[in-house]
């Protein structure tokens, strides 16, 4: 019989095992390496440097706009059928085989010869994967703990797997990420087991990486981990369980801070994906730094976003989720204004002398706070979102959280990808994210601070 606490830690897992999805191909590692190649390949085409920087960028947003269309669509639908089934664990199962297998695809985008499609389509296979099981994984959170620890149990989690995103991104900085210019790590060494550096093969291993730490660190979870056993039968339970997903979408008219609430986290998290997922192809772009560079603003904002999920969790308990979402919020916000106001030449209009080192300080500063900001306001979400529901209809009322975070989530990447191709701009291309963030802070207003279980 497994107990309370250790059923705990095992959720706990689900976090430290996937983080490095997000830590090492979405923002550090892998994205900032696309960028540079894709921008590389389209100048070998003919276009300017800074068009082929924008052109990559726009390639690698329209890929994220289109894993986002089809999260959106199957979210919801999915977490219904998990919840009439009874069967959560099984849909983590067949998801954590899209994760591995698109993690480990990005291994063939080579520097010379690079299958740019090919390796968006192996990263969204691998980005549905780990979205759709952090629906089921988030779906058993209310049955793990009593409803004053929530909160605590979520943040802790998301502090958790934020060190486990740190401990992975150190171990490619310092083993396997060569430098382009040198072809060594962070630390001078060269790639371990006898990876090309000119191939760019030490960098390329992040793909595999991510899936061989995804693969080891589930087993506690699924050793540990359990739910109550409930088949009616699939054909029925998916039938019913589909009316019942109608019967809540069509019964978020009655429910105002519910339907409230899941349009306010639609835009914010929106905008908080778009900064994860343009930050380093960003820092790649307009301050020309290199993969190992962006390793190490990862290394700080994966420091602060860990310790600020685990304090956040403490302040979620005392003062509620919803403050810590809005104050969370007017965080990032800042953030944005500042990365738009700054290139490498001025700060908000003002020269800096040339080769002033102020936007590298600033921008890694913008890191510490993106991190902070972000990891809190994903457990404290996580939390409001609990007390919109109950534990027999978790994974719904996941699915559908799942939706407003998604039903928009090709809109971002969409708008970033857009106005950068309009305008050849990067910098430019962030201003959509600001809009977005400050749609989620005036939406929140209406949201009841103790959900719906205060009714």
């Amino acid at each position: 019989m497994v107990s309370a606490r250790k059923r705990i830690w095992g959720w706990y897992f689900f976090d430290w095992a996937s983080q490095p999805y997000n830590t090492l191909l979405l923002t550090f590692i892998f994205g900032p390496y696309f960028a540079k190649v894709a921008a590389a390949h389209y100048m070998g085409e003919g276009l300017a440097e800074e068009v082929a920087e924008a052109q990559a960028q726009a390639l690698w947003g329209f890929g994220l706009t289109i894993a986002g269309i089809s999260i959106a669509i199957l979210s919801p639908i999915l977490g219904a059928i998990a919840d009439g089934s009874g069967r959560r664990m099984a849909w983590i199962w067949v998801f954590s085989g899209f994760y591995v297998l698109g993690a480990a695809g990005l291994w063939t985008i080579t520097p010379d010869s690079p299958a740019l499609v090919q390796a968006v389509v192996f990263f969204g296979i691998g980005f549905l994967g780990m979205e759709f099981a952090t629906t089921f994984s988030n779906a058993l959170l209310p049955s793990l703990t009593a409803d004053n620890r929530i909160g605590s149990v979520s943040g802790s989690g998301f502090a958790f797997g934020y060190v486990g995103g740190l401990v992975a991104l150190i171990l490619m900085l310092l083993f396997f990420a060569e430098n382009g210019d040198t072809g060594k790590t962070l630390v001078g060494l060269d790639p371990l087991f006898g990876l090309d550096p000119d191939q760019r093969e030490g960098t390329r291993f992040v793909g595999p990486f991510t899936a061989i730490w995804y693969a080891v660190f589930m087993i506690p979870f699924f050793l540990w981990v359990k739910e109550p056993k409930r088949d009616p039968g699939m054909i029925l339970a998916t039938r019913e369980a589909l009316r019942g997903l109608w019967r809540s979408i069509r019964g978020l008219v009655k429910r105002k801070s519910l339907a409230t609430y899941l349009g306010s986290s639609m835009f914010y998290r929106d905008a908080l994906n778009g900064l994860y997922g343009f930050g380093g192809v960003y820092a790649a772009g307009v301050l020309g730094w290199s993969v190992t560079q962006v390793g190490v603003f990862g290394i700080l904002g994966a420091v602060t976003a860990a310790l600020a999920s685990w304090l956040g969790g403490f302040a979620d308990r005392r003062y509620g989720p919803k403050p810590v979402i809005s104050w969370s919020i007017v965080v990032l916000i800042a953030v944005c204004i500042v990365v738009v106001g700054m290139s490498r030449e001025t700060l908000f209009g003002v020269p800096l002398a040339e080769g002033s080192r102020l936007p590298d300080v600033v921008f890694y500063i913008c890191g510490g706070l993106i991190g902070a900001a972000g990891g809190t306001v994903q457990a404290a979400s996580r939390t409001l979102m609990c007390r919109h529901t109950t534990p027999e209809q978790a994974a719904e009322a996941f699915g559908l959280f799942a939706l407003s975070g998604k039903a928009t989530s090709f809109i971002a990447p969409a708008m970033i990808a857009s106005v950068s191709a309009l305008t050849d701009n990067q910098r430019i291309g962030i201003t959509p994210l600001i809009g977005l963030f400050l749609a989620g802070l005036i939406l929140l207003v209406w949201v009841k601070p103790a959900g719906e279980r205060a009714a």
